[in-house]
């Protein structure tokens, strides 16, 4: 099951590659791209570990549940990952900042509902869902500054 997590992360984390990695060195990007956003070379960097770090939170939270947690788990992991994938959309690929900060938000608080579901079934599935919370909580702070 653990390979099976790290596989669908492996997928959601291509996917969105396919709309952003064209794009973070266009001069569009470059135009909007307040002060404070970090190197571009620190983004596969934090990625892969917070992609590493969603995996291991769904397999610990998995294998705990039950058949109800199960359904629960899968539907607050896909609505994410589709909101993560989404956001790669609307920014880089269709280059409409605002639009994904509306899209961020909401993708913010389905991680407030990954952690509250995994810290019921098991509390290390929610803490290794923190940093994805604060990384998206910057990243938000970037995108409003590119936005608006």
């Amino acid at each position: 099951m653990l390979v099976v997590c790290l596989i669908i992360v492996i997928i959601v984390a291509f996917i969105g590659s396919i709309f952003s990695s064209p794009t973070v060195n266009s001069q569009w990007y470059n135009s909007i791209k307040p002060s404070i956003t970090p190197p571009n070379y620190v983004f596969p960097v934090v990625w892969s570990l917070l992609f590493f770090m969603i995996a291991l939170s769904m397999y610990f939270a998995w294998i705990k549940a039950d058949k109800r947690q199960k359904r629960e788990i899968m539907f607050i992991f896909g609505l994410n990952f589709l909101l993560n994938i989404l956001w790669s959309i609307l920014f880089f690929g269709m280059k409409n900042p605002m639009l994904a900060y509306f899209d961020l938000i909401i993708l913010w608080l389905s991680i407030i509902l990954m952690i509250t579901a995994t810290y019921k079934i098991d509390r290390r599935s929610a803490y290794l869902l923190m940093p994805y919370l604060l990384w998206v909580s910057f990243a938000g702070l970037i995108n409003y500054l590119a936005a608006f």
